[in-house]
């Protein structure tokens, strides 16, 4: 049986100064020995990973980091590795020794807070001192969750598990749809795979998959087809589908083989909603318009694959931008957990569908952008903008599409207007996957 993907488990990270006793929380917790216990402090120099089962919440990814009130130049690596955790964080847990308490734990529970993550304050070694009066009023008065601990003999270890499952974020517990939501029970969505290049040998890529285990929870109908079969697919059909879904890069064909009056979009859409902010993106999107030669873009893959010769993100969406602009500009690249603290350089953030993050680390992004000024886009709404469907493409989404023509009603009162959406160049994106 293969594991819950980690992008969709609920991140935990455990954070907290050196040696407060986070790691032997989390060995506490998983009932094995996941990382070093020392009394020397800083034993923990990376961020720590557990997947786990934590009934009756379901998958967890615990996430054990550095204590960071370290010094030095290491120090400094390893509070910036820590760091980087807060932003994928979706319920903290800040582990503090029962007699110490100050401005540095102020600060974890502020960098929560900003970021909207639900905490809860672990006094751990409470058979040596007791946490003060003072810090539980304001803990109770803010309603932040506490418990007392002694991880390293397990005391306390059931009342923490308590306090995860009723901490736990409301858009956790009730996961949102991929898609089953716009085709409900008993109706039927096709999507369309294509087969290539970047396919893995043997498997779907984990958009697909998840799609299509999303459709059977809603007890929706699933077909799947290729781009050359729709049309005889779609023929075959006693009732039109609710919904068909397409890989980026036959948008164009399925868009020419669908009929108007089915909704159509991407997998990358879809994802755009489901990990993201859609609207957000939707209108960062239109940003590609006021491109000009010499702009800087950011292009930001969630995973760290090995690129192929044709890849999306290095090669299809640059040449395209390049086309658009009719002009050169300069790309930075960036994988994984990395994201640049300065995005004040940039013109443009070009994001893929975040398949293998988290909600939170992608909403996280978001805010980043928005906070620094940068207009945000997905692949998915990339591509369709630059084939002249993006309508279309969000026709499933009337927020969205509403929201799509009020910013381009109020762009097009500025002095000078805004550029129409262009189709030029189309044939070379219609490679492009999402």
């Amino acid at each position: 049986m293969q594991s819950t993907p980690k992008s969709m488990r609920l991140h935990i990270g455990l954070f907290g100064r050196r040696n407060a006793g986070k790691s032997s929380l989390l060995n506490a917790i998983t009932r094995q020995q996941v990382s070093i216990v020392s009394d020397f402090a800083g034993t923990t120099t990376d961020p720590v990973e557990k997947p786990m089962e934590l009934l009756p919440l379901g998958p967890v990814l615990f996430i054990d980091t550095a204590g960071i009130d370290d010094m030095g130049a290491l120090g400094e690596l390893r509070i910036k590795k820590t760091r980087q955790v807060f932003d994928r964080t979706d319920l903290g847990v800040l582990v503090a020794e029962a007699g110490t308490w100050g401005a540095f734990e102020e600060e974890i529970l502020r960098a929560l807070s900003e970021r909207n993550a639900p905490a809860i304050v672990v006094f751990n070694k409470t058979d040596v001192a007791r946490p003060p009066d003072a810090v539980i009023e304001m803990l109770n008065t803010q309603k932040v969750r506490w418990v007392q601990t002694v991880a390293s003999e397990g005391r306390g270890i059931q009342e923490f598990r308590q306090a995860l499952l009723d901490a736990a974020p409301e858009d956790f517990v009730n996961n949102p749809a991929i898609l089953g939501d716009l085709v409900g029970p008993g109706e039927m969505a096709v999507l369309v795979v294509p087969i290539d290049k970047e396919a893995p040998k043997g498997r779907l890529i984990l958009p697909q998959v998840q799609s299509i285990r999303d459709l059977l929870d809603s007890d929706a109908f699933c077909m799947v087809v290729k781009e050359r079969e729709l049309r005889c697919a779609l023929d075959r059909l006693k009732t039109p589908p609710k919904l068909v879904v397409t890989d980026s890069q036959a948008f164009l064909k399925v868009a020419a083989d669908v009929p108007d009056d089915i909704p159509l979009t991407s997998f990358s859409i879809l994802f755009a909603r489901f990990r993201g902010d859609l609207t957000t993106q939707v209108i960062g999107t239109m940003a590609i318009d006021r491109l000009r030669a010499g702009d800087r873009i950011l292009i930001a893959e969630s995973c760290s694959h090995h690129p192929i010769s044709d890849d999306i993100g290095r090669v299809k969406i640059p040449r395209w931008l390049t086309q658009y602009v009719g002009g050169k500009l300069h790309f930075d690249h960036v994988q994984g957990h990395d994201f640049p603290e300065n995005l004040q350089e940039y013109k443009l953030v070009i994001h893929c569908g975040a398949c293998m993050t988290n909600r939170r680390a992608m909403l996280s992004r978001i805010l980043h952008c928005k906070q620094a000024g940068v207009p945000v886009s997905n692949y998915g709404l990339t591509i369709a903008y630059s084939l002249g469907i993006f309508e279309r493409a969000l026709q499933p989404f009337p927020a969205a599409l509403e929201a799509y023509h009020a910013e381009k009603t109020r762009l097009a009162g500025r002095p000078g207007g805004m550029p129409p959406e262009s189709n030029s160049g189309a044939s070379d994106y219609v490679c492009i996957r999402s």
